[in-house]
This record gives structure tokens, C-alpha cells and sequence, in this order.
């Protein structure tokens, strides 16, 4: 397979995911497209040192969440305002609740918010998501613990979706 192929075939498989997680981690629309147009000039650079789809997937998620973290530490996000955007005209769901839940997701700590888009945005395993964020399955589990505790937190006014 050539190598235009190759990238173009990875970056319509992961796209979404790279795009959402980026999106989950920023809170910010024309942020999560800075990230998503790194990550994937990072691939176009590195495609050839990965070897299996889980590696590229691994990778493609740790390198998202580098390029999200360099948002919030360049001097360039420090020296600006941040004005609220109204990401309920850009994004689409198939229902209220969906809706709601996803907002309250981020409303959470980016630890929080990231393990959860993880295990049910992108239905990846506890195990899976250890091996890519390099934490400890047992930190995971935390994590996903206390996010669902939090997010139930939040919601229980909701009384439909408690």
C-alpha cells in the first residue's frame, strides 16, 4: 500500500475520535481543530514507526492529549479571553439526554472527562485505556469511579436520567 493511502485510510478511521477527544479535552471548538490538524501532521511524520493499528490508535490518543495539554501551556492561551462559544449549534445528538450528559462530561476535571469520553464515547477497555494514557489500570478504575459519582453528582436534578 502507498503511503498516501496508507495516512489518508488512518485518518478517516480515526478522525472522529481524535476530533472528540480533542474536543472532550479543550472545550473549545476552534481549539480541538488546532489539536486535530497536529495529531494528524504528527501521523504524516511518524506513520512509518508504527507498526499495528492498536499501536497508531495508542498513539494517536497519547499525542492528542499532549497537543491539548500545549494549548493550555502555550503563552498564547495564557494571553487571551477565553469567550464562551455555543457548541450546541456544532454538535448534533440523537437526543436530549445525550445532550445533557455529554455537557456534563465537560463540566468534569480533564482526568475525569478524558477517562470517560474514553471508556463511552470511544468504548475502549479499561486496559486499553491504561496502555494509552500510560496509567495504571487500578488509576483508571479510580477515575472512572469517582467521573460517574461527579457526573451522577451533577445530574441528579435531572430526575429522567438518574
Amino acid at each position: 500500500m502507498d503511503s498516501s493511502r496508507q495516512i489518508q485510510d488512518i485518518v478517516n478511521t480515526y478522525s472522529d475520535m481524535v476530533y472528540k477527544l480533542a474536543l472532550a479535552r479543550t472545550k473549545n471548538k476552534y481549539d480541538a481543530d488546532d489539536v486535530f490538524q497536529e495529531v494528524f501532521i504528527r501521523y504524516m511524520k511518524h506513520y512509518e514507526t508504527l507498526k499495528t493499528s492498536d499501536h497508531t490508535k495508542n498513539w494517536l490518543i497519547r499525542v492528542t492529549i499532549n497537543c491539548s495539554h500545549n494549548v493550555f501551556t502555550s503563552s498564547w492561551y495564557k494571553k487571551t479571553v477565553n469567550f464562551e462559544e455555543n457548541l450546541h449549534e456544532e454538535l448534533s445528538f440523537s437526543s436530549q439526554e445525550n445532550e445533557t450528559v455529554y455537557f456534563s462530561v465537560l463540566k468534569l476535571a480533564k482526568k475525569y472527562r478524558t477517562v470517560i469520553h474514553l471508556f463511552y464515547y470511544e468504548d475502549m477497555s479499561i486496559e486499553e485505556i491504561s496502555k494509552a494514557l500510560e496509567i495504571k489500570e487500578g488509576t483508571i478504575k479510580s477515575q472512572l469511579h469517582r467521573g460517574r459519582n461527579l457526573l451522577k453528582d451533577m445530574l441528579e436534578g435531572e430526575k429522567e436520567y438518574v
